[in-house]
């Protein structure tokens, strides 16, 4: 018996144990594990619906919780814990799609700026501080205003809006990195200025550029559910956590608010747990080089 409760205890001890290492306190590690979580219920998504988030009747409109509907039913009929769960999946891949991409640009444009110097990094800055004074969200709305309505043409916009906050910090991190030893070291060798930044240089920046992508994700995911809610991102009949909000006005009127709250409260509890794990890395690596 103590040998089952031993290897029973095993990974979950690991689990802690890793979780301990990474430091931080109880609320970053909650925060950790919700965001593991939520992951796991984008990636599972299609399996873990009980129901077609996208199938709803008639005669099943604005129900409240019941054995069949947990969090009851949409204003389409569509049970409401099927559509939180699909819309997971499709709440996250936008902003994903937004890091991804702003950070590669970004990168790219900081290491070649901070390598280069002079006037191109001069030039190079004032072009971004000209995207930077653009709200991400405003060139969201633009881009549907001339492409029209979906995910595509958002994520692009919101991705060069994204782009000027890794390519300042890539740009300061790399400036301080070229200054180092090891740098001149590399040059007097004889590599180029591709091995030299991208296999030397930027491995000392990821860590730190991380960290701020961490926190990108967050505010990408609230930018791109107030661009669903005011009807401009996904479109209906697909699940998304800000559509769901949209549509669920009209069932917090007719004293069915679950409709609206589990896709807010969704919403909220990811973007404030990207932040504070994203602080905590954030934190973490500055004291780290203190």
């Amino acid at each position: 018996m103590d040998r089952t409760g031993a290897a029973a205890r095993g990974p979950l001890t690991r689990l802690l144990t890793g979780l301990r290492t990474l430091g931080g306190s109880r609320l970053q590690q909650f925060c950790l594990v919700l965001l593991v979580l939520f992951v796991l219920v984008a990636l599972l998504a299609p399996w873990l619906a009980p129901q077609d988030p996208t199938f709803g009747r008639l005669g099943d409109t604005l129900l409240g919780p019941s054995a069949e509907h947990w969090l009851g039913t949409g204003q389409g009929g569509h049970d409401t814990f099927s559509a939180l769960i699909a819309g997971t999946r499709t709440s996250l891949a936008g902003p994903l799609a937004v890091v991804l991409f702003s950070t590669l640009m970004g990168t790219a444009v900081g290491l070649f700026t901070a390598w280069r110097g002079g006037w191109i990094d001069t030039v190079v800055g004032r072009v971004l501080d000209v995207v930077f004074a653009f709200p991400a969200l405003l060139l969201a709305i633009l881009a549907v205003a001339l492409f029209g309505k979906g995910m595509t043409a958002p994520v692009i916009a919101m991705a060069i809006a994204y782009m000027p906050y890794s390519a300042r910090l890539v740009r300061g991190l790399a400036v301080q990195e070229k200054a180092r030893p090891y740098i001149a070291a590399y040059q007097v060798q004889g590599h180029s200025a591709l091995f030299v930044t991208v296999r030397r240089m930027l491995p000392n920046i990821a860590p730190t550029l991380l960290a701020q992508s961490t926190v990108n994700f967050g505010y990408a995911l609230l930018d791109l559910a107030a661009l669903s809610f005011l009807g401009l991102g996904v479109q209906p009949p697909t699940p998304d956590w800000g559509a769901m909000i949209n549509q669920g006005q009209a069932a917090v009127l007719q004293g069915q608010p679950l409709s609206a709250i589990a896709p807010a409260v969704a919403v909220v509890l990811v973007v404030v747990a990207f932040n504070v794990v994203g602080e905590s890395l954030g934190d973490r690596l500055a004291g780290r080089d203190s």
